[in-house]
C-alpha cells in the first residue's frame, strides 16, 4: 500500500481518553530488534515513562513487533501516545549503543476494546504471544511483557 493510501487510512482517527485499545506496532522491515534482554529493558523504561499519559493493562514485545493493550488517560492523544513510546524507546536503544538503521515502521494499528469485551481474556491473548509464535512453551519463559495485576 501506498504511502498515500495509508495516510488516508488514518483520517477521521478518533481516540478516547480513558477508552480501551489494543495497539500493534512493528519494526522497521520487520526487522528483528528486540533480540536481548538489554533491548527489552529499552521498551519496559520507556513504557514506564508513559504512567502518567496512558493506563497500561499489558504489553507484550515480539522480535520484530509490540502489542500494547492501553488507555490514553492524559493530554495525549492515541496517535502522540504511540509516537511518544516509539521515540522514547528509541532514544533508549541508540543511547544504549544499538545501531543506527530506524527502529519502527511508520503507523500503527489500533483496535478499540468494546464494553462487552473481557478485558483480562484480551490481556491474556496478548501476553501469549510469543507462545503462539512458538517462542517458547510458557509465557513464564518470555522475559518481554508485563500486565498490571501481577
Amino acid at each position: 500500500m501506498s504511502k498515500g493510501k495509508q495516510h488516508r487510512l488514518r483520517i477521521g482517527r478518533y481516540s478516547e481518553s480513558g477508552r480501551i485499545y489494543l495497539i500493534t506496532f512493528a519494526c522497521y522491515k520487520r526487522r528483528t530488534v528486540f533480540d536481548s534482554l538489554w533491548k527489552g529493558q529499552c521498551f519496559a523504561r520507556s513504557i514506564t515513562a508513559l504512567a502518567t499519559d496512558t493506563e497500561t493493562w499489558c504489553w507484550v514485545v515480539m522480535p520484530d513487533h509490540v502489542h500494547w493493550l492501553m488507555a490514553p488517560s492524559g493530554e495525549l492523544n492515541l496517535s502522540r501516545c504511540v509516537q511518544k513510546l516509539k521515540a522514547l524507546t528509541t532514544r533508549s536503544l541508540k543511547a544504549e549503543g544499538s545501531d543506527k538503521r530506524p527502529v519502527w515502521q511508520h503507523g500503527f494499528h489500533d483496535r478499540a476494546l468494546r464494553k462487552e469485551d473481557d478485558l483480562r481474556s484480551m490481556a491474556r491473548y496478548v501476553i501469549a504471544n510469543p507462545v503462539r509464535a512458538g517462542l517458547v512453551r510458557s509465557v513464564r519463559d518470555w522475559p518481554f511483557w508485563d500486565a498490571s495485576w501481577i
